[in-house]
């Protein structure tokens, strides 16, 4: 999969851009706060719909003006995508592809894969399950049509009974509603407890050849899904946790608090762990990214990096530098002088400053 174009208008401090990168290794330079991060946050909308940084939509529009453009074309097995996406402050954003508006944005997924690698992303292992269950929905979403089904269904189950346990109060009839939500939550629930095993299995096997490699043999790394029920129980602990249900006003048990623990020569690194022992299980973790989408998609995903190589050392950057063969690539920095005293290969460079973006040789 290439971008071949990306346009701006009004999206965060860019008032209007437009760029071509190569089909290689893109870099874009230049002083913090001058609109690298904000340039790599529109890509990864359009290609997922949504901001990495968890933005609200509203805050993506530059100040001043009530909507902002995305525009990015996109060639995929010798086909081509153009995705447009508009962002309105005062309405529900707008997404087209060749011109045909979509009813749901879920129905983006599958057309643009990306992966982004950002600071933020340690918060993977260092924040609660939350952080967690959003890595493997996202990577699930982009993947798998049927997963995005059934998440989109559960959730909408799971708000829906939510809203009615805390009417119980003073709608007592309501109660009787509850059977049939839960027989639904049992339904897509079951679905994506299957689907994220099957993948963290999957990703299991990757993340360890990527760790091993990474730490020179000297680290194990497990990736353990661990659901808070399973499939076959999971009707009887709904039933069991009613009366708790009631009582709290909110849905007890189900997939919605799920974790995913990263074991590192038997310690967990959500409670254990030092920084660099984290730095590498998130760094494996995105080479594992990149690697079973293609194995599951058959195309190789853009990858994003956001300021990365600073926050790595010397053998953690030569190892993402040197896995990033045959794939388009988007690195900001502050400087160039660390990759050109490496002789590490370049495509393209562009120059940002102050939301405008300039290509250079």
């Amino acid at each position: 999969m290439i971008i071949e174009t990306v346009s701006l208008k009004n999206f965060r401090n860019y008032e209007e851009l437009e760029i071509r990168p190569d089909k290689g290794v893109n870099i874009f330079y230049g002083d913090n706060a001058q609109g690298k991060t904000n340039l790599l946050e529109a890509i990864y909308v359009a290609c997922t719909s949504k901001s990495h940084k968890s933005s609200r939509e509203k805050e993506m529009i530059a100040f001043g003006h009530e909507e902002s453009h995305i525009k990015v074309n996109v060639k995929k097995r010798e086909i081509s995508y153009r995705i447009d996406i508009h962002l309105r402050r005062n309405n529900t954003k707008g997404i087209a592809v060749n011109g045909e508006f979509l009813k749901r944005a879920s129905e983006l997924f599958g057309i643009a894969q990306a992966v982004i690698f950002s600071p933020e992303d340690l918060n993977i292992i260092k924040n609660g399950p939350a952080e967690r269950r959003k890595f493997l929905d996202v990577e699930l979403c982009q993947l798998n049509n049927v997963y995005v089904h059934e998440l989109i269904s559960y959730n909408k189950v799971l708000n829906q009974k939510n809203k009615m346990l805390k009417l119980l109060d003073i709608k007592p009839e309501l109660e009787e509603f509850l059977e049939v939500y839960n027989e639904q939550l049992c339904k897509y629930g079951s679905g994506i407890i299957r689907l994220r095993r099957n993948f963290t299995e999957r990703l299991d096997h990757i993340i360890k050849e990527k760790h091993r490699k990474i730490t020179a043999g000297k680290e194990e790394i497990e990736l353990i899904y661990e659901p808070d029920v399973e499939p076959e129980e999971f009707s009887s602990r709904l039933k069991k946790a009613a009366a708790l249900e009631k009582k709290n006003r909110v849905s007890m048990t189900g997939p919605h608090k799920d974790d995913l623990s990263f074991i590192v020569n038997g310690n967990d690194l959500r409670h254990y762990g030092s920084q660099g022992q984290q730095r590498s299980a998130v760094l494996s973790l995105k080479l594992s990214e990149i690697a079973i989408a293609e194995e599951i998609s058959g195309e190789r995903p853009v990858l994003l990096l956001d300021d990365v190589l600073s926050e790595l050392d010397r053998g953690r950057q030569n190892m993402l530098l040197s896995s990033i063969n045959d794939i388009q690539t988007f690195i900001t920095c502050t400087g160039l002088d660390d990759l050109i005293d490496r002789r590490f290969h370049i495509d393209k460079i562009f120059k940002v400053d102050s939301g405008y973006i300039s290509g250079e040789n």
